[in-house]
């Protein structure tokens, strides 16, 4: 079996598993911010935090053992534009409020029969193909090349060892912080210790990025025909699917379309089994418009932080990027904004 079949494979396994936890836990970093802030209820985003926790332990493992060269991945090339990836991230978490829930909850509640997500997915992926590669690129490529630049040090491991610290003990110290400080916030809230269910898929999340890191990193290894190194990713995985179902011919799937489609089965069947799924839609024309205006966002900014809330806040932090914390500070500026700030959305009547 050649490496892009065993990364496909892994690919759609891993989505039909998230596509699950996400639709029985209600897995989502903006609900879990919105439910914190707004309702006092902290037990999604203890979720999310545990995920992050685990991620980035497991996935550091994974490195410090040689199993993955995260070295390859996207987040850590030398060369990055703060400033866009902060302003992408922002624009991405303010559009992840209008649209009520960011590009992998979309897929989640399609599969559950949310016809609202239906525009979402869409819509973000034309506008994530046109920032990539259409009419907006010019533009985002001009401002990065003004504003990157070239770093010697990516990570925080990294820094730590400019600092004096051994490389090993480095990479230790870093991944021991971070994740324990994400474990310790999350178990520290008495009710989500109660919640086995969101401990479990807190745990379970975390461990799918380490495992697509694995997928593509390892069992996708070939030094003559290599499968880029990545892990769960939703914003150019999204467009590429759309691109996909429109024009297959000549065209190969890969890790990130396959678990785009995983996941979105994985919340059908589950839905399906579970008695979940019922037909929802909008409920006036501003309501869609300001779903499909949030979608176009997430599409821009998502390209322009090179990930979303789950490529970035999961994906991206697993590997201790210096790029992925600012692109995870913009996202949450954004989401911020949108939820409690003076860009504050207001809710739509019922």
């Amino acid at each position: 079996m050649n490496p892009n079949t065993i990364a496909v494979l892994s690919g759609l396994i891993i989505g039909l598993l998230y596509g699950s936890i996400g639709l029985l836990s209600g897995f989502c970093m903006m609900s879990g911010l919105r439910g914190w802030w707004a309702e006092g209820d902290g037990r999604l985003v203890r979720t999310y935090a545990l995920a992050m926790g685990v991620a980035i332990a497991a996935s550091q493992l994974l490195a410090a053992r040689g199993a993955v060269d995260l070295g390859k991945s996207i987040y850590l090339q030398p060369s990055f534009s703060a400033p866009v990836m902060f302003f992408g991230g922002t624009l991405f978490g303010y559009g992840m409020v209008l649209s009520n829930g960011c590009g992998s909850r979309a897929l989640v509640l399609l599969g559950k029969g949310n016809l609202r997500s239906l525009v979402v997915v869409i819509v973000l992926a034309i506008f994530a193909e046109m920032t990539l590669k259409g009419l907006i690129a010019p533009a985002r490529i001009a401002v990065v090349q003004v504003t990157q630049l070239t770093a010697k040090i990516t990570t925080l491991p990294a820094l730590l060892s400019s600092l004096g610290l051994d490389e090993v003990y480095g990479r230790m110290f870093s991944t021991s912080l971070v994740s324990a400080a994400l474990i310790i916030f999350a178990f520290a809230h008495r009710r989500f210790r109660r919640s086995i269910g969101q401990i479990a898929a807190g745990v379970a999340m975390g461990l799918l990025i380490a495992a697509g890191w694995y997928a593509t990193g390892h069992l996708g290894a070939d030094d003559f025909n290599p499968v880029p190194v990545t892990s769960l990713t939703f914003i150019a995985p999204i467009a590429d699917g759309l691109q996909y179902v429109m024009l297959s011919t000549g065209s190969t799937l890969n890790f990130g379309i396959a678990t785009v489609g995983g996941v979105f089965a994985g919340s059908l069947v589950t839905a399906l089994l579970t008695g979940r799924f019922q037909l929802e839609s909008y409920r006036s024309p501003e309501h869609m418009l300001r779903s499909a205006g949030g979608a176009a966002l997430m599409g821009i900014g998502g390209v322009m932080a090179f990930g979303c809330s789950v490529g970035q806040g999961l994906t991206g932090i697993s590997t201790l990027a210096l790029a992925s914390f600012v692109a995870v500070a913009g996202i949450l500026a954004g989401t911020a904004l949108g939820l409690r700030g003076a860009l504050k959305v207001r809710p739509l009547p019922a």
